[in-house]
Order: C-alpha cells, then sequence, then structure tokens
C-alpha cells in the first residue's frame, strides 16, 4: 500500500506542476520578437496550424498557441525582460502532417529548450540558425524529408538530445558537432546518406551515451576517438560500408551495453576484448566477412543476452562456456560455416530461448539432450543436413515453451511421422519445407491448435488435405504448394477465422531474428524474411488438386494472397471472389477453368498481381481499375478477346464469321458464342 499511496502521490504531484505550467503560460504575454518569429515558421509552412494566430481573443496570445509552452521572463532570469513577458522554451508539433520549409527565424527563439518536428513532411535544407540556439537542449527533427548537409559551424552550447534521423541529409558526418557541445548525450543521424569516412571529432563527446550512425553510406573504419567514449551505452553502426578489421579499442568502451556493427564489410578476427565490457548485452555483428571462431572473451559473457553473427564466415566447432552465459537468451550463428555434431551442451545455457543455426554443416541427429530445454521458444536448424526426423520430432515434443520451428532443408526423403503421441501444444510456426517428404499430412498436427503459420511446400506429400485446418483460429498463412495433394480443396478452408474477420497477432521471438520465406519465384533458393511481414496467404499451386473453386472463399476478406496454379481446378471463376477485399495476389493459371472472368474483380483493389493464364477461358477481359496494369502474360493461353495482345471481342450485333481454318464448327456453338456475348452485355445494364 505504501508504494502505492506514494505513486499516486506522485502522480497528484505532477498534475499540479503541469497544471501550474499551463496556468503560468496562459497568465504570460507573448514576447514579440518571440511572437514575430513563430509567424515567420508559419510562412514556411504550406498550410496553417489549426489555432496559431486566429482572431478569436483566447488565441490571441503565442503562448496559448498548439504545442507552444512559455516560461516567465523572470523565471528564466532575464531582468531586461517584461515581469509578465513570456518566452518561448518549447515548440512540440510532432506528427502534426506539417509540409513546407523550416525557416530562418526558427534561430531567433534564443530561449528555446526544445523543438520537436519530428513525423511530419517538412523538407529542404536546415537552415544554418537552427545550429546556433544557445538554450535548445532537445532537437527530434527525426522522420522528415530534410535534404543537403549539416552545417559546418554548429553551437548548441545546451543540448543534450540530438536526433535528425530517417531523412535526406547528405555529406559528411558532423563529427566536429561536440567542439562547443559538450553536455551532449544522445546523437541519432541514422537513416540518411551521409557519406565518406567516419573523422574524428566525436571523442570530444565525453557524456555521449547513444551514438547511432546507422543506416547511411559510412566507409574505412571507426574512428579510434570513439573509443574514448566512457560514458557510451549504445553504438549503432549497421548498414553502412565500413570495412577494415574491427579494433581491439571496442574493449575500452567499458559502459557498453549494444553493440551493431550489422551489414557492413568488416573482415579478419572479432578481437578478443569483449572481457572488459561486464555491461554488454547485445551483440549485432551478422553480415559481415568476420572469419575464425567466437572469441573467448564473448563464448564466456555472463553479461550477454543476444549474439548475433549470422552470414559471416566462422568454422570449427562452435564452443560456448553455458555455465557462465547466464544471461544468454538468444543465439543466432546461422549461415556460418560450423562443424561436427548439433552441439548437446546447448540445454545446459538455462535462459536459452531463441535459437538459429540454420546454413550450417552440421552432421548427425538433434541431440537427446534437447529435451531438457526448458524456455526454448524459436529454433531452426533449416540447411544443416540434420537427419531421423521422427527422432528430432519425439525429442522436441518435450519442450513445453517451443512455439516456433523450423527445418527447412533436412531430412532429405524421409517419411514424415505419423506417430499418434507426437504433440506440441504451443507450436505457432512449423516449417518443415523443401526436404521431399513423402507420406500424408499427419492427425497428430490437428492437435496443434494455436498454429498461426504452417509451411509443408517443396515436399511429395501426396493424399487430400484435411479438413480440420479450419479449426485453427489463428492460422493465416498455409503453404501446401509443391507437393502431390488429390482431391478437393476441403470446403472448411474458407472458413478459417483469421482470414475472414479475426485480428491476427504474431509474438515476435526476437527483434533481431530473422525467419525463413518460402522458395521465391526464381527457384534459386529460399529467402529469409520477418514473421510479422508475411502477408496472410493459402499457397496450394502445383498439386494435383481437383474440383472448383468454392464461391465462399469470398468471406476470406483478410487474405492477401491465393495462389492455386498448376493444378486440375475445372469450373467457373466465382464472381465471389471479390468479397476478398485485402486480396494483392491471385493465381488460377494453368488449371481447366472454364467460363469467363467476372467483372466483379475489378473491386480488388489491392491486387497488384493477377494470372488466369492458360485456362479455357472465354469473353471479354475486364476492363478498369488495376486490370489495365497486368501484362499479357496474365490472360495468355485462353479464348479471351478485348484487350493484353488478345483479339478484338466480336460486336453484339454481329455473328461471329467463322475462318476458314474453322469452317466445320457446329452450328450449335456459334449460336451459343452469341447468346454468351448477348447475356455479357446484359450484365453491363443498369439494374
Amino acid at each position: 500500500m505504501e508504494a502505492q499511496d506514494l505513486w499516486v502521490g506522485c502522480l497528484v504531484l505532477g498534475f499540479l506542476m503541469f497544471q501550474g505550467q499551463v496556468l503560468q503560460s496562459q497568465n504570460l504575454t507573448c514576447n514579440q520578437n518571440d511572437l514575430k518569429a513563430l509567424q515567420d515558421f508559419t510562412r514556411g509552412l504550406q498550410s496553417p496550424i489549426q489555432g496559431w494566430g486566429t482572431t478569436n481573443s483566447s488565441f490571441s496570445d503565442c503562448c496559448n498557441w498548439l504545442g507552444i509552452t512559455c516560461n516567465s521572463s523572470s523565471s528564466l532570469g532575464l531582468v531586461n525582460d517584461s515581469v509578465n513577458s513570456g518566452r518561448v522554451t518549447k515548440v512540440e508539433l510532432g506528427r502534426q502532417r506539417l509540409t513546407g520549409i523550416l525557416v530562418e527565424s526558427i534561430g531567433s527563439l534564443d530561449q528555446l529548450r526544445t523543438l520537436n518536428l519530428s513525423h511530419n513532411f517538412l523538407k529542404d535544407s536546415l537552415p544554418f540558425s537552427l545550429f546556433h540556439l544557445p538554450k535548445l537542449e532537445f532537437l527530434d527533427l527525426n522522420s522528415n524529408d530534410f535534404t543537403g548537409s549539416i552545417p559546418q559551424s554548429i553551437n548548441l552550447p545546451s543540448i543534450k538530445f540530438l536526433d535528425i534521423s530517417s531523412n535526406f541529409l547528405n555529406g559528411s558526418l558532423p563529427t566536429h558537432i561536440c567542439q562547443n557541445s559538450s553536455t551532449i548525450q544522445v546523437i541519432v543521424l541514422a537513416v540518411n546518406y551521409f557519406s565518406g569516412i567516419l573523422s574524428p571529432g566525436l571523442g570530444n563527446c565525453t557524456t555521449l551515451e547513444h551514438l547511432c550512425l546507422g543506416m547511411n553510406d559510412l566507409t574505412g573504419g571507426i574512428s579510434e576517438d570513439i573509443f574514448q567514449l566512457q560514458n557510451l551505452k549504445l553504438l549503432g553502426l549497421q548498414d553502412n560500408k565500413l570495412s577494415g578489421n574491427l579494433s581491439t579499442g571496442i574493449g575500452k568502451l567499458l559502459s557498453l551495453e549494444r553493440l551493431d556493427i550489422s551489414s557492413n564489410s568488416f573482415s579478419g578476427t572479432i578481437p578478443d576484448v569483449f572481457h572488459s565490457l561486464s555491461k554488454l548485452k547485445f551483440l549485432l555483428g551478422h553480415s559481415n566477412d568476420f572469419v575464425g571462431s567466437i572469441p573467448h572473451s564473448l563464448a564466456n559473457s555472463p553479461s550477454l543476452n543476444l549474439l548475433n553473427l549470422r552470414n559471416n564466415s566462422f568454422g570449427g566447432i562452435i564452443d560456448l562456456n553455458c555455465s557462465a552465459m547466464t544471461s544468454l537468451s538468444s543465439l543466432d550463428l546461422a549461415t556460418n560455416h560450423f562443424t561436427g555434431p548439433v552441439p548437446s551442451y546447448l540445454p545446459s545455457c538455462k535462459n536459452l530461448k531463441n535459437i538459429n543455426l540454420a546454413r550450417n554443416k552440421f552432421t548427425g541427429e538433434i541431440p537427446e539432450s534437447f529435451k531438457s530445454f526448458r524456455g526454448l521458444s524459436y529454433l531452426s536448424f533449416s540447411n544443416c543436413s540434420i537427419t531421423n526426423l521422427s527422432s528430432t520430432l519425439r525429442i522436441l515434443q518435450q519442450c513445453k515453451n517451443l512455439t516456433t520451428l523450423v527445418l527447412t532443408l533436412n531430412f532429405h526423403g524421409e517419411a514424415l511421422p505419423a506417430d499418434p503421441d507426437l504433440h506440441f501444444e504451443n507450436l505457432k510456426v512449423l516449417v518443415i519445407a523443401n526436404c521431399q517428404l513423402t507420406g500424408s499430412i499427419p492427425q497428430w498436427l490437428s492437435r496443434s491448435s494455436k498454429l498461426q503459420l504452417v509451411d509443408l511446400s517443396w515436399n511429395h506429400l501426396s493424399r487430400t488435405i484435411p479438413s480440420w485446418f479450419s479449426g485453427f483460429e489463428n492460422l493465416f498463412y498455409l503453404d501446401l504448394s509443391n507437393n502431390s495433394f488429390a482431391g478437393e480443396i476441403p470446403k472448411n478452408l474458407t472458413k478459417l477465422p483469421s482470414l475472414i474477420s479475426k485480428d491476427i497477432s504474431i509474438e515476435e521471438p526476437s527483434p533481431d531474428f530473422p525467419f525463413f520465406l518460402r522458395r521465391n519465384e526464381s527457384g534459386r533458393g529460399l529467402q529469409y524474411n520477418q514473421v510479422w511481414s508475411f502477408p496472410p496467404t493459402l499457397a496450394l499451386s502445383d498439386n494435383l488438386l481437383t474440383g472448383p473453386i468454392w464461391p465462399e472463399f469470398g468471406y476470406l476478406a483478410k487474405l492477401h494472397v491465393f495462389e492455386l496454379k498448376s493444378n486440375r481446378l475445372s469450373g467457373n471463376i466465382p464472381s465471389e471472389l471479390s468479397g476478398m477485399r485485402s486480396l494483392e495476389t491471385l493465381d488460377l493459371s494453368h488449371n481447366n477453368l472454364t467460363g469467363d472472368i467476372p467483372l466483379s474483380l475489378v473491386n480488388l483493389s489491392f491486387l497488384s498481381k493477377f494470372s488466369v493464364a492458360y485456362n479455357q477461358l472465354r469473353g471479354k477481359i475486364p476492363t478498369g481499375s488495376q486490370f489495365m496494369t497486368f501484362p499479357n502474360s496474365s490472360f495468355e493461353g485462353n479464348r479471351l478477346c478485348g484487350d493484353h495482345g488478345t483479339p478484338p471481342c466480336p460486336k453484339s450485333d454481329q455473328v461471329p464469321l467463322e475462318t476458314s481454318r474453322k469452317s466445320g464448327r457446329n452450328k450449335d456453338v456459334i449460336v451459343g458464342m452469341v447468346v454468351g456475348i448477348f447475356l455479357a452485355r446484359l450484365s453491363f445494364l443498369p439494374s
């Protein structure tokens, strides 16, 4: 109760302080110089800010304007100003959809402490005066459209927080910023186009805690003076063009908690200097050219929570000291050259929840010791030449917290086990693709009722697709393509709740973990992606399916991808498919479909990929909406007319003439065509 009372007291005190500040602003008269600066500021905008400068008496003073905070001159120690003069100390207009430019007059707000214009649409260059505000402490301009370079002259003696990320700024990095800004704690310049080498200068930022320079075009190595920053907690240099060996100076950053040097061109071995970094929790060095083995100081780090060295050229045996790595939660060593058996000691890393060891050169089977994993949630062993799928599933079902299992490109030619005792109670994601598995979809899978994503594509599975998939309330992604399934499409697939109306909610195993996406169209491999970005999908292509496309598929309003190509489906294309209002891809090509293309499909406003090629369709190709953007190949191999390289459609008042090559055509067929054209014309008449 004492803690609760203290919390309530803090809230009340905070409210009273806020209310007092508001009342103070309301009782102040805006300084005329500040008023003029704000008025000039609005002239740079393409549309006015609501409530600014209106004739209404309650808004006649800038201290009452939206996003403006004033403090009295006396409270700021300005003895030459009048007692009731209100000086603008904060301009907070983030996410206000502002458009236009930022004018030089902003520099006239000489008492400004906070300027937040983030997440707007401001453009062009940043004014010189912005970087000479003597009292400015907080500057946030992230997520705009600013261009040009940062001025070479910067004098922000009070600045503590600076974020100009996610713009279009270029030129050299302003490493000179700390020459007159000795109290700065946060610098975020990520997601721009800064180029050139990382020049010396940032070492003067002695109070710096966060330095984020990721996603630029920086080259060369890390400037050595950065390693002097004893207060630095976060260093983000990811997605640049940095190269060379990683300096041993990294070991001098004693306060470092997160180091991200991923997606660069660093090479050589990682220096063994991490024993002194007792606070390091996250190390991301993936997608570089590192070689050798994992440094001993990393493999024995008691503080490390996440180790991501994916997509390098490390080799040899994975040698981690799990008894020392008591904090390790996520381990990603995928796409390297590690050899030997799968490390059987990994379950002794007591807090390990996420493991990605895909695309390495392991041999043998999943060890029996893995059944003792208690917290394991995410496991990927794709493309590791693992054998014995039956044993693998029997062992891993003992991992009661397992939610994501990816085993693609293993178990070549084995059978998908039908053992009725298998059960994965909490499994949400199952991917066993491209293994050439035989057999059918086993009944035991029907008890994994929490499944959200299932990918069994590129195997040799046969028989029918089970109807019990409809019982999975959270299933939004089902890929059974490139198998040998026969029979009709189960009608129950039209009842999947997550594709009709249920909100799709996915827990990511880790924000820094990749996921295996299905084979791409070129057939050259499999792609990585994040689970949350998978579009709601039904992929049943390249099987032996027969029968109709059920009209009830139109109920799947949340489906994005519907692929049925290369089967033996027959009947008409249901006009009800227009109810799939979120559909982006519809591929019905290479089947035996008849009739016409329903005009209602032009209402699928998000449709960007469409194909009905190589069926037995007739009639006019619909026009309008996005249909004009589809390539001719989407319609070839049919008897369609009207557009996309097909013959012109006959006029409704003319009987189509037989060509000499088709002079033997039956009269009944001609009459049928005329009636069909007449009915098609009727469909265009208003009801």
